[in-house]
């Protein structure tokens, strides 16, 4: 059985997610910031729950038209009956457990569209008792660093495959001053100067999500995005945090992660259209 959630679930929906929470932090992050169902803001999810009598998964569709999901042992039934659900809405893209997400890109007839990006990445987790104690020198971003940060938030993009130059340059401002106003953006600081920089890109219960590491090309494999991501987990504990979870775009910024004491717990997919789709569903 699958129905759409009304605001009354709230409370069952996220005690559901907190039970596989490495995974289930965008569902959460949406669920805790913007409610259920559409709003104003772009991240605002409309949720779908599986299960009679209690929930026993959950899938999800932002109003940009991003898919989630956390539905242990999904079945491309399961997949189907969400995306009949959502076929009036253009599809951009996925995140979720790499198996799940491959499960309803199949049964959408996306498994061979043309993606911006397409990885399995490496999921971990931290125990923030186990960050160093010696403070790293970091401070929130503030609009002062603008200028500095847009083409930093512009790189990142291009590095992480979200976008190409042109579509980055385009973005970044926006994305910049979405950051700043989210006031979760450190910058690691050496001599008066940012070097790097690093986001919480959601905030749950006891778990924070660590996003936007970056490190100035030129300043790379110094340390330097070990050293801010430490930095912005000891400032996470303002949050009662206790537990940190991140995915690794690529293999330097897993050895980074490692380094610090990330254990990988699993593989999270990410897959970003390069231009919106209609369901084949």
């Amino acid at each position: 059985m699958m129905r759409e959630a009304v605001p009354a679930d709230a409370k069952a929906i996220d005690a559901f997610l907190a039970e596989y929470a490495e995974s289930s932090m965008y569902l959460r992050g949406n669920l805790a910031r913007h409610g259920i169902g559409f709003g104003d803001d772009d991240h605002s999810t409309r949720f779908f729950l599986v299960g009679e009598g209690r929930v026993e998964g959950v899938l999800g569709i932002t109003k940009s038209g991003y898919l989630m999901a956390q539905v242990p042992g999904l079945t491309e039934d399961v997949a189907g009956s969400f995306l009949h659900l959502i076929a009036d809405r253009p599809v951009m893209g996925m995140t979720g457990v790499s198996q799940q997400v491959e499960t309803v890109l199949t049964v959408a007839g996306l498994q061979d569209a043309t993606f911006q990006l397409r990885h399995d990445e490496p999921l971990y987790r931290l125990d923030l008792n186990d960050l160093p104690e010696e403070p790293e020198p970091c401070r929130p971003m503030t609009a002062v660093d603008l200028d500095l940060l847009v083409p930093w938030f512009a790189s990142y993009l291009v590095d992480t495959g979200q976008a190409d130059a042109a579509k980055a340059a385009e973005m970044a401002p926006d994305r910049a001053r979405a950051d700043l106003a989210g006031r979760r953006v450190q910058l690691l600081i050496e001599d008066g100067r940012p070097v790097a920089m690093a986001n919480l890109n959601a905030v749950v219960g006891s778990h924070v999500q660590v996003g936007g590491v970056y490190v100035p090309t030129e300043t790379r494999s110094a340390g330097l995005g070990r050293r801010v991501t430490i930095g912005l987990l000891q400032n996470a504990r303002q949050y009662r945090a206790n537990t940190a979870v991140l995915f690794a775009n690529n293999a330097p910024a897993a050895s980074a992660y490692e380094a610090i004491g990330f254990e990988q717990i699993g593989w999270y997919g990410i897959a970003l259209l390069a231009q919106p789709e209609r369901l084949s569903v």
